[in-house]
């Protein structure tokens, strides 16, 4: 079983350094058209493994979230599908097929910034951090950028019903 209690930030590396650069692939996602989600995967130390950001509109593929592809940068870079001792950046609280994908991959905690009360699946609406199902649980750190997200989030939909 992983660890469920979050650790301090690596060292010298604070919380929002790492949204920081979820963040900026959310805002190219929004500059695509694309719903403004960003990931980013660490390693234990704060070193960027791979970012990404929502592509399921222009990738043609319902499967193209953030999390996922950033997994799947991350999985060819390191060579490997299981990504243990990673911390992944989230500017929204992770989708049930995100949070599938985190525990298969064995990501050790998520920081993610806006709860999604519609379809997050790691604390709004199921406790996906610990199903009682899986081998494997991962820890949280949330409100991390909420704001800055947030109205990220607020804009582009805003400017998708004008």
């Amino acid at each position: 079983m992983s660890q469920r209690i979050p650790p301090e930030p690596p060292t010298g590396i604070r919380w929002r350094s790492l949204m920081d650069v979820a963040f900026q692939e959310a805002c190219k996602a929004a500059h695509m058209g694309e719903t403004p989600i960003g990931a980013a995967l660490f390693d234990m130390d704060g070193t960027l493994i791979a970012s990404a950001h929502n592509q399921p509109i222009s990738r043609l593929d319902p499967t193209g979230h953030a999390e996922v592809l950033c997994l799947r940068k991350a999985a060819q870079k390191k060579q490997n599908y299981r990504l243990t001792n990673t911390i992944m950046a989230v500017t929204l609280e992770p989708c049930l097929m995100c949070t599938g994908a985190l525990i298969h991959a064995r990501v050790q905690g998520v920081i993610f910034a806006a709860f999604d009360t519609r379809a997050g699946a790691l604390v709004s609406n199921l406790n996906g951090c610990a199903l009682p199902f899986t081998n494997h649980s991962l820890w949280t750190v949330h409100g991390v950028m909420e704001e800055e997200c947030s109205t990220l989030l607020k804009r582009f939909f805003l400017e998708r019903r004008k």
